[in-house]
């Protein structure tokens, strides 16, 4: 029999490849879940990132756990309120603690109301709106402008799987999602001249397998390819293809990371 193969031991300090070596990143909504996996893969991969959310203790928490792996980030407190104030006070200040500039966007900051049509109010209308397409919105207008004078640069939109499979519950966030994959087409075309790649990703059921909702979550998925829920390091590992050299001549597109939810129907037999 052939000798086994030896495992090799995980490093504790983050394994850097180089891939984003002196890029600087924002990533919005990244003290939990998939934000959280962006801005720990972005450091691993050598980006100096800003982590950016409500909660100053999630986000000292997340900064703290990627300075002690060896990586290079800072915490900066917004709530994006779809006002243009909140965006741009964010673009100010992280472009300032990252030392002058940004490289990489990634709009991942959200909320999701479960409700069907009938049960959502004006105010959460507005109110998710504002969230999950608004500040993006004038968050990117801060942002790209900058990065295309700089010389170039990437924005990663965070989409969703229920923006192109109909569910009978979240129409509201459904339609916040479609919106956003809707203007990662027209950033691409309108930044991509100057220089700034605009592309999103599209998850699947994506969370933390630990998470109480997890166990809800978890049949949304069965029938599909994979079978089972994603995790959040998968999204990340998408994210810095799309911020990466690697993915240069890649413009516009919406990258499923679903595990087949969208495309394929599994039978069995």
């Amino acid at each position: 029999m052939p000798a086994p193969i030896p495992v090799r031991a995980v490093p504790k300090g983050i394994e850097m490849s180089g891939r984003l070596e002196g890029r600087r990143a924002l990533v919005t909504g990244s003290t939990s879940n998939i934000g959280r996996a962006v801005a720990e893969e972005f450091a691993a991969e050598g980006a100096h990132v800003v982590v950016s959310g409500r909660d100053a203790g999630r986000g000292a928490e997340v900064v703290d756990g990627i300075r002690a792996r060896g990586g290079r980030a800072d915490f900066v407190q917004a709530d994006l309120d779809g006002t243009a104030e909140a965006s741009n006070a964010l673009a100010r200040e992280a472009t300032a603690v990252l030392g002058g500039g940004i490289d990489i966007l990634v709009n991942n900051a959200g909320v999701f109301p479960g409700d069907s049509t009938v049960a959502t109010d004006e105010k959460t209308f507005d109110r998710v709106y504002a969230v999950n397409v608004k500040a993006p919105f004038f968050l990117t207008a801060a942002i790209a402008p900058a990065m295309a004078e700089a010389g170039g640069g990437a924005v990663i939109n965070l989409g969703s799987w229920v923006a192109r499979l109909g569910i009978p519950v979240g129409a509201l966030y459904s339609s916040t999602k479609g919106a956003m994959e809707t203007l990662t087409r027209a950033w691409a075309a309108e930044f991509g001249p100057r220089g700034v790649r605009v592309n999103a990703i599209s998850p699947g059921v994506v969370m933390d397998p630990a998470a109480d909702a997890a166990r809800r979550a978890a049949p949304m998925m069965n029938g599909t390819p994979a079978g089972r829920m994603g995790e959040p390091r998968s999204i990340a590992r998408a994210a810095v293809y799309l911020a990466g050299e690697e993915s240069a001549f890649v413009h516009g597109i919406v990258l499923d990371v679903d595990g087949g939810r969208t495309t394929t129907a599994v039978i069995a037999a």
